[in-house]
């Protein structure tokens, strides 16, 4: 049962209008600078191959020049059902400088959701989802990214 999570059902123009949002907030990001220098994912010429090469390329900096090398790798796993939405809200209008119509959007996108489980003939009653982002979603994980990107400005590399 714990491997089971919400997946939104999301209908054509719902994806049509989360895509039109995820180009515009992607090219505000990156043109400001705002996304983090490490980050991989929704950023040209930047791939999981990249930052692979990265890690590996630090550590072997770090041994040739005699010194240690530890590599902290963190399980994320149901991390998207987490996010807190008014956290995300703070976040996207204090650290990205999303606000009047821009943040009304994204918090009438994160309100109002319900969720139910559905077994052959028979189905929960829905209740109001009060967390994370949805799931199979084109903003679920640029979301999450913003959400979990001030963890990553807090390490000191």
């Amino acid at each position: 049962m714990q491997s089971f999570r919400p997946i939104s059902n999301l209908s054509v123009l719902s994806k049509l209008l989360e895509r039109l949002v995820s180009k515009q907030l992607v090219e505000y990001l990156t043109g400001n600078c705002l996304l983090p220098d490490r980050q991989s994912a929704y950023r040209r010429f930047h791939s999981t191959e990249t930052a692979v090469l990265r890690v590996l390329s630090d550590i072997l900096l770090a041994l040739r020049s005699g010194d240690l090398a530890m590599l902290t790798l963190l399980d994320l796993s149901a991390a998207f059902d987490s996010v807190d939405h008014d956290t995300l809200l703070t976040r996207l209008q204090k650290s990205y400088g999303l606000d009047g119509v821009v943040l009304s959007w994204f918090t009438s996108y994160l309100a109002g959701s319900t969720q139910f489980v559905k077994s052959s003939a028979s189905s929960s009653m829905p209740s109001v989802v009060l967390h994370g982002v949805p799931q199979g979603s084109v903003l679920g994980p640029i979301l999450f990214l913003l959400y979990t990107a001030d963890v990553l400005q807090s390490c000191n590399w």
